[in-house]
């Protein structure tokens, strides 16, 4: 599988939208398709308009099958970037601060 980024702008109006679409976005990765996709991280982010998006990081047999999963899940997949190589100057932060 590769590694991909997703962005989804402004998908979810609050935390508990986006807990929801994450428990049912990892129950369908895990149980229906874990040969296909495997989640690995998000990012949330404070969209302009004040919802809530996510950078994610994906590894996936290919787009069609991140497109498939989100489909399933019922939310967007708005971009799907291969990832080329990665860069780590830190590891992550305990807990990011906005």
């Amino acid at each position: 599988m590769d590694l991909y980024v997703i962005r989804r702008r402004t998908a979810w109006g609050n935390p508990v939208e986006l807990k929801a679409a994450a428990e049912k976005s990892g129950r369908i990765g895990n149980e229906e398709m874990p040969d296909r996709v495997r989640w690995i991280r998000s990012y949330v982010v404070k969209e302009a308009d004040g919802r809530l998006g996510t950078v994610c990081i994906y590894q996936a047999r290919d787009p069609q099958s991140i497109k498939e999963h989100a489909s399933r899940v019922g939310m967007p997949a708005d971009e799907i970037l291969p990832v080329m190589d990665t860069v780590i100057v830190r590891a992550d932060p305990e807990k990011a601060v906005a």
